[in-house]
């Protein structure tokens, strides 16, 4: 879409809204006409996929038919001090490679670490310390992974419940802010920035900051512009007698990320955006109208 100024005609990239297709909303997503408009892309985890062949693999072709393909890796690990071990790497290149899709991404997370001489997987995203150890090994894995695959990949920012603040008087010290620490993994791997509006949420509101989504429009300005790769929306479950919020996507947006998105994709216009519901799974319909409110936002105005 454009518009004329004085002979000029400035011309404003669309914006491709997409949403995670899980596993209950297959048959929606591949045979139903509803609303499909709304929906530019999907994600799938990459996990998911990796069996060679089978029911699996074609389901995703058939998907493939219908969407672009956002391939969304959990299992990587790579702010991990050891390596991806070779038969994930394997699997992982071989279904960016069979499917080109349209974003590759991955986490800000360790998952792999020795306990009693044996290496162990976690089985959840772990998040890393903001230090210079973690940066450089952050950025030998991230290269090493793009070297496979043959092309820059998307880093998501991590919810944490442990807070620098938390930690002994020296690890602080070594410190850096998030997003400074996001800027230099950027730069220094030429990988690209999947940024999560609930993460950074989440994470503002277990520190109980003040005016939490304005401090996060003021920090969204230190990340470069041309770092941001895609936007992920999400919402979250609370608890009677927790304090802790945990990231569960197991809720609609919630309206702080709604405004907080609004903003950001004024900041980082034209960037692919895509709504996350990954626990109490709503209906194909209640996830549509979510993609609807976002797309709603993106529209030039």
């Amino acid at each position: 879409m454009a518009e004329t100024f004085e002979n000029k005609t400035i011309t404003k990239p669309k914006t491709d809204i997409g949403v995670g297709l899980r596993h209950s909303h297959y048959q929606q997503a591949l045979y139903g006409d509803e609303h499909i408009d709304l929906i530019d892309f999907v994600e799938v985890h990459a996990e998911n996929f990796f069996a060679k062949g089978g029911a699996s693999k074609t389901l995703l072709h058939q998907v493939n038919e219908k969407f672009d393909l956002s391939i969304h890796g959990t299992s990587l690990g790579l702010g991990s001090q050891h390596l991806v071990p070779e038969f994930v790497l394997s699997q992982f290149a071989s279904l960016i490679d069979e499917f080109q899709p349209k974003l590759v991404s991955e986490h800000l997370c360790f998952n792999r670490a020795m306990v009693d001489g044996k290496l162990l997987h976690s089985g959840d995203l772990l998040p890393i310390s903001y230090d210079k150890q973690s940066l450089d090994t952050i950025v030998s894995q991230i290269l090493r992974v793009q070297d496979r695959i043959k092309r820059p990949i998307l880093i998501e920012n991590l919810s944490a419940y442990l807070q620098p603040e938390q930690l002994n008087e020296q690890l602080c010290e070594q410190q850096m802010q998030e997003f400074e620490f996001l800027t230099l993994m950027c730069e220094r791997s030429g990988c690209g920035l999947l940024l999560d509006l609930n993460n950074l949420l989440i994470n503002a509101l277990n520190r109980h900051t003040d005016s939490p989504v304005s401090y996060l429009k003021q920090a969204l300005n230190e990340l470069p512009v041309n770092a941001v790769g895609e936007i992920h929306l999400a919402g979250y479950s609370t608890q009677e007698n927790i304090d802790t919020i945990i990231d569960d996507h197991g809720a609609k947006v919630s309206q702080q990320c709604w405004e907080l998105f609004e903003y950001a994709s004024g900041l980082f216009n034209g960037t692919p955006s895509l709504v996350e519901w990954d626990t109490n799974i709503p209906s194909w319909t209640v996830l549509l109208a979510e993609a609807k409110k976002a797309q709603q936002i993106v529209l030039p105005k």
